[in-house]
């Protein structure tokens, strides 16, 4: 017996369609907003010479962490403007940043709500799966159609994919605020925005941060599919490696990755062992 063929990808289109003629401007802006934030970044971190950004930065690993981390900083970021990486570096953190706040800026308050309501986190759960299965390369297709090719379609693939730790981790993290505390704030006369910003998000920040470390570490394993677009960066070098066959630009630029990678995930594993200690 052969079933008619369920019109799945018709559909797909039909709505990629419909959105694209009725949220242009939404789009465009959005795309404004975007690309003007990764450009300002970008430009930001290249302005000052190198030696001094890397200063800087070991200096703000040593503050935040211990002396090996600095000092760690200091010969990783070395590495990489001895490679000749420095600049794309900076563009890959530049839209990493990017993708990583916007991630955050959605996903807390999100995370907020289906701690609140039972309802949001029933219809939520869902799509995070979804969001979390589907491959990373399917993410590509619609974002290109609505931004085109460049960095925007990279940012918008990276939040999809980065986003569900943060909302997960702040919903769990508020969840698991003891109940005796959220009981003692309401005997107490507290308004839910007291009882949310004094007592459920401090106690649930390091459970939170947890989510945002994830949350940039998947961003920037997006990087090297994101440059499939556009996205430029030490993705755009990665790709090229493969595509051409060579081994070596692919072995230095997954190098700068993986330096890049290990510091910020260091330095945001230190703000959460602080504000645990806290």
């Amino acid at each position: 017996m052969n079933l008619p063929k369920i019109p799945l990808g018709e559909w797909v289109e039909w709505l990629e369609s419909w959105l694209g003629d009725h949220f242009e401007p939404l789009f465009k802006l959005i795309k404004t907003v975007i690309g003007s934030t990764v450009k300002g970044l970008d430009q930001a971190l290249n302005w000052p010479p190198a030696l001094v950004m890397i200063l800087l930065f070991a200096a703000l690993a040593w503050w935040v962490g211990k002396w090996r981390m600095g000092v760690f900083t200091l010969i990783g970021l070395l590495i990489i403007e001895n490679l000749g990486f420095w600049s794309q570096t900076m563009q890959t953190l530049a839209l990493v940043l990017t993708s990583a706040l916007i991630s955050v800026i959605i996903g807390i308050p999100v995370g907020i709500l289906c701690a609140r309501s039972i309802a949001v986190q029933r219809i939520v759960t869902p799509v995070l799966d979804f969001m979390q299965t589907m491959p990373a390369f399917v993410y590509l297709l619609p974002a290109v159609s609505f931004f085109s090719l460049g960095v925007v379609p990279g940012v918008i693939s990276s939040i999809i994919f980065a986003i569900p730790p943060t909302i997960r981790l702040t919903n769990l993290g508020i969840r698991q605020v003891p109940a005796e505390l959220v009981e003692a704030a309401d005997a107490f006369g507290s308004t839910p925005g007291q009882k949310l910003f004094k007592l459920q998000l401090p106690l649930a920040m390091p459970t939170i941060m947890a989510g945002i470390n994830q949350t940039i570490m998947l961003s920037l394993s997006m990087v090297v599919i994101a440059s499939m677009i556009g996205a430029q960066g030490v993705g755009a070098y990665v790709y090229r490696a493969v595509t051409q066959g060579n081994t070596g630009v692919g072995f230095e630029a997954g190098l700068a990755v993986v330096i890049l990678a290990i510091v910020l995930d260091r330095l945001t594993q230190r703000v959460i062992s602080k504000s645990k200690a806290a």
